[in-house]
């Protein structure tokens, strides 16, 4: 049946064709700055980026920029399809700040909202549509990153109360939970779960321990790299402050925080190969990563609704070339805890020198 009527469909273009000449390709628009963009409306967010590359993140991969990308998935998230609860990424997080701000989930959260609210007001843009605009753009000062996806059109979020607590994830959940939440909140199937984690890799933790702020999930927090599903692996000996936190788990490298659920999820018989599969493979993470991302990204919301504005978004610089997967110094092969049945974890070699020790990533 579809062959047959796919036969027709391309029969009719080929008819159409041969009567008009090829098909046009679709105007695109030429912006002020002379830009060009598949639709004039994406011209607005030109200005919105070439203000928040130095104004918000100070053209780097640093803490800012970090923030936005947490920030944005905590609102995303934030929404059942089950229970028709909450309103995925509309912004509601700002909007409803006083309430959601005390789920524990959303500690430290007040931060990148702190900052990012003045440029909403600046450039009259909702607040769902600005959160997700920043963490696409942010992920582009990072070495390494996809580019993904930007869409426009978000209204403002108008529910009488914001989403309720306990739908975003928490450090200390089980797998089950979390792979059950996500596929409540996006059909995020436990792949997909896993690709979303590469956001760790430019990440740190601020309120587990709150005594060692901006302390770094992985050894490279300023790029966008597959060390995080290579040190997760590694068997954890300490901890980076003087007490753990709730959802901490000992870490196999200085100064570095691993989260019990990024060692559970890199363990368990459910995502542990789709964990180990991603390990050394940047362009599979890059890939599987962008994908989750764009469908995180307009939760809640009908697609055909919005607008694609994703030609304002830049890529990413590529990683340097000295930046190839690796052990951190002082670890070997043996220190891997193997956990996928069905094939051997990827060999690296170690970095020479004395045992790594990672610093903490400088707080705005």
């Amino acid at each position: 049946m579809f062959s047959k009527h796919l036969s027709t469909a391309l029969v009719s273009l080929a008819t159409i064709s041969s009567v008009y000449g090829a098909v046009a390709p679709k105007r695109r628009a030429t912006c002020a700055g002379g830009q060009s963009v598949a639709n004039e409306a994406c011209c607005a967010w030109f200005p919105v980026l070439e203000d928040i590359v130095p104004n918000l993140f100070d053209n780097e991969c640093g803490d800012d920029a970090h923030g936005a990308l947490r920030l944005s998935f905590h609102d995303a998230v934030g929404f059942s399809r089950s229970s028709g609860m909450g309103g995925g990424a509309d912004g509601s997080i700002i909007t409803f700040q006083d309430a959601e701000l005390q789920f524990p989930a959303n500690a430290g959260l007040d931060d990148p909202i702190d900052a990012e609210t003045p440029f909403i007001a600046k450039h009259n843009v909702t607040p769902g549509d600005f959160i997700q605009f920043a963490a696409a753009v942010s992920l582009s000062l990072c070495p390494g990153a996809p580019k993904v996806g930007f869409m426009m059109g978000r209204p403002n979020p108008t529910t009488p109360s914001p989403a309720p607590d306990g739908l975003v994830p928490e450090p200390f959940d089980s797998v089950d939970k979390i792979l059950a939440r996500m596929a409540d909140a996006g059909g995020f199937s436990p792949t997909d779960v896993v690709a979303l984690l590469a956001s760790h890799s430019v990440a740190g933790a601020d309120t587990i321990d709150p005594t060692i702020p901006g302390t770094p999930f992985d050894s490279t927090p300023s790029v966008f790299d597959t060390q995080l599903f290579i040190e997760v692996q590694l068997r954890g000996t300490l901890f980076p402050g003087s007490q753990p936190g709730q959802g901490e788990v000992m870490s196999a490298v200085a100064g570095e925080m691993r989260l019990q659920s990024d060692a559970l999820i890199a363990r368990d018989p459910a995502t542990n190969c789709a964990w180990q599969s991603f390990a050394g493979d940047l362009p599979a993470v890059q890939s599987a990563f962008a994908k989750a991302f764009n469908v995180m990204s307009v939760i809640g919301h009908n697609p055909d609704d919005l607008i694609d504005c994703s030609d304002v978004i830049p890529g990413a610089p590529p990683l340097p070339v000295n930046a190839a997967a690796h052990l951190p110094a002082g670890q070997t092969q043996n220190d891997i805890e193997q956990a996928c049945a069905v094939s051997a974890f990827p060999t690296f070699t170690a970095q020479p020198g004395p045992a790594t020790t990672v610093p903490a990533i400088p707080q705005s």
